[in-house]
C-alpha cells in the first residue's frame, strides 16, 4: 500500500495537477495499480489543458487550404482527455466519500474520513 505521501509527485505534471496528485496519495490508501490510474488521470487533465490553451490561443476554427471552416483539433484532443480523466477518477472512486460495498475495489480512504 501507498499513502501518506510516500510516493513522488511525477515531474512532468502541472503544479496544480501535481498538487492534485499529492492530495489523492496523501487522503487515499492507494496500491500501485492505483498510482499508475491516478497518474493517467493527470496526465490526461494536463493535455486536456494543454489542447485548451491552444484553442484559446489558435482559436476554435480554422480555413483549411480548400475555404472550409474546420474545427480546432485541440478541441477533440480536450474533450477526449477530459472524458479519460474523468472515466480514471471514477475507477478509482474519488468522486464517492467512502465505497459501500465490501467487495468494492476502491482504494481506502485515510485520514479525514476514517
Amino acid at each position: 500500500m501507498i499513502g501518506n505521501n510516500q510516493e513522488s509527485v511525477p515531474k512532468h505534471l502541472r503544479k496544480a495537477t501535481a498538487e492534485f496528485w499529492q492530495s489523492v496519495v496523501r487522503d487515499y490508501e492507494l496500491q500501485e495499480h492505483h498510482v499508475k490510474i491516478l497518474t493517467a488521470a493527470c496526465e490526461s487533465l494536463d493535455r486536456a489543458t494543454e489542447a485548451r490553451l491552444a484553442v484559446d490561443k489558435q482559436g476554435a476554427f480554422f480555413t483549411n487550404r480548400h475555404g472550409e471552416i474546420k474545427p480546432h483539433p485541440g478541441l477533440a484532443v480536450e474533450r477526449d482527455s477530459r472524458a479519460l480523466f474523468s472515466r480514471l477518477v471514477r475507477e478509482l472512486s474519488l468522486d464517492s466519500e467512502l465505497p459501500t460495498e465490501a467487495y468494492s475495489r476502491a482504494p481506502k480512504i485515510v485520514g479525514r474520513y476514517k
